[in-house]
């Protein structure tokens, strides 16, 4: 698997297939902003054929046990870890992120997820009750012909986040991968032969969000969606959905609020809330972007926050001294730098970053943007209500645990959050407060598999975690007898 000169193929029917149209677009490598292989442009005639492939391997596949999907997916996460080296390579080319967040963390969990769901295909079941007239059970079985589409910034983590699951509860699977970082799952899908799945029972179609990924949400075969994604495509796909009255999953957008108090754990609390804004260049759903610091101490920790961000090394994610890689596309790079000038058009204070760097030798022309910082900036600011999925940060004073909680909460998102305090209570009264589907306690990013995951208000619709996920793609039948 040569990820540098690929051109990727289309997976339908246990087949390795080009595009209908023979349509492709570039797959650029971010750090040296230059194509570096070819992407497939698909559209309706890809879908059907895939969706056809996996009607006709259904009835089968439906009938397999779930130890024998357990087997596949418990060898298709082998196959990963044996290729690990390259697919950490070359979901570093795809993304720009550092090689070595490729190794330690996006593909080792991969293959996490992979396994999670291959045991909780097996563990997975319905319930039983039982009154004084009647025995009841209830059973979950799989809903049919089902698609994933899965976003650019974390592309094989949560590509298998969401396939595993489907495929464990019995479904068939039209996977769409972000067309901006397709390399890992193209890879992957080399593999789903040799893993044992069978014919149609996964498709991997590549494409763009407004052909490919629009007619997977507008298919008649296809009944349910889980996405993960920006909010504005999140709710287009919802609208979209509901005519057909399709099961939706949505893990969208946040802007999420780090909450340092005056008792927090000083090193932790600086540690943790600039790995928490600036992780994976600030390209993930769950960054702490908006910094909420306790009067008492917002100059302290403004100074020990500036020095650590810019302790940060950026450079050549192929570098193993490189913390802080490049920004997936010149598009989001536009974006991200547009949102800093607009910060700046709204009185914010630049107090560190704010710029695109320049590098030497091969990514001088990559797309790398300082981890910045910000301050002076309302709570009510666009900066503080808009994502900007990026490597931007702003500090924000409050003097109160309730003035806290009125700014967190004070956005159309609700997906994540993390406070900083050694006091139990306060975090528990915090925790409590705050509209936010996940919240972490002297931590950040701390995942349990098995927990719930999603968000709130425009964050999202739905649970995604082992169970829920197990749940989302199966339908549950109650079977009733007297006694």
């Amino acid at each position: 698997m040569n990820s540098s000169t690929a051109t990727i193929r289309n997976f339908i029917a246990g087949e390795l297939v080009e595009p209908a149209a023979r349509r492709y677009f570039d797959n650029v490598d971010p750090a040296i902003g230059r194509p570096y292989g070819l992407v497939p442009d698909s559209g309706e005639a890809d879908l059907e054929m895939a969706v056809q492939a996996a009607k006709q391997a259904f009835p089968a596949w439906r009938g397999t046990s779930a130890e024998q999907r357990a087997v596949m997916l418990s060898r298709l996460a082998d196959l990963v870890e044996q290729r690990l080296e390259d697919f950490a390579r070359a979901e570093c080319i795809d993304t720009g992120k550092p090689l070595e967040l490729c190794r330690n963390l996006d593909i080792p969990r991969s293959v996490a997820n992979l396994r999670a769901f291959a045991a909780a295909a097996v563990a997975f079941s319905g319930q039983t009750f039982g009154k004084e007239k009647s025995q009841s059970y209830t059973l979950r079985q799989p809903i049919g012909v089902v698609a994933t589409i899965s976003p650019w910034n974390l592309p094989l983590l949560l590509f298998t986040w969401k396939m595993a699951p489907a495929l464990a509860a019995g479904n068939c699977v039209i996977a769409k991968p972000s067309e901006v970082t397709p390399m890992t799952a193209y890879m992957l899908s080399q593999l789903l032969g040799e893993a044992g799945f069978p014919k149609g029972v996964v498709s991997v179609l590549h494409g763009k969000g407004p052909t490919i990924g629009a007619a997977i949400t507008n298919h008649p075969d296809i009944a349910a969606i889980s996405f993960t994604g920006g909010t504005a495509t999140g709710t287009a796909i919802y609208t979209s959905a509901a005519r057909h009255l399709k099961k939706v999953s949505l893990e969208l957008g946040g802007k999420n609020p780090t909450l340092i108090f005056e008792d927090a754990d000083w090193p932790a609390a600086v540690e943790g809330a600039t790995t928490a804004a600036f992780a994976n260049q600030g390209q993930v759903c769950l960054c702490g972007s908006r910094i909420l610091v306790q009067a008492s101490i917002y100059d302290k920790f403004k100074a020990d926050f500036i020095r650590r961000t810019q302790q940060i090394r950026i450079g050549d994610p192929l570098d193993k001294a490189t913390q802080h890689g490049a920004l997936v596309s010149e598009p989001h790079t536009n974006k991200v730098l547009g949102a800093i000038e607009l910060a700046k058009s709204e009185g914010g204070a630049i107090l560190t970053g704010g710029t695109r760097r320049m590098l030497e030798g091969r990514c001088k022309e990559g797309y790398f943007v300082e981890p910045t910082v910000i301050e002076n900036i309302a709570p009510s600011c666009r900066t503080n209500q808009e994502e900007i999925f990026g490597p931007v940060a702003t500090l924000l004073p409050f003097e109160t645990e309730e003035e806290a909680l009125q700014i967190a909460n004070g956005t159309q998102y609700g997906l994540a959050a993390s406070i900083w305090t050694q006091s139990e209570p306060r975090a528990r009264r915090v925790a409590a407060g705050l509209e936010s589907g996940v919240v972490w306690v002297n931590c950040w990013n701390l995942r349990d598999l098995d927990t719930p995951f999603g968000g709130m208000k425009k964050s999202g619709v739905g649970r995604e975690g082992k169970w829920r996920a197990m749940e989302f793609f199966t339908e549950e039948k109650t079977v009733s007898t007297p006694r």
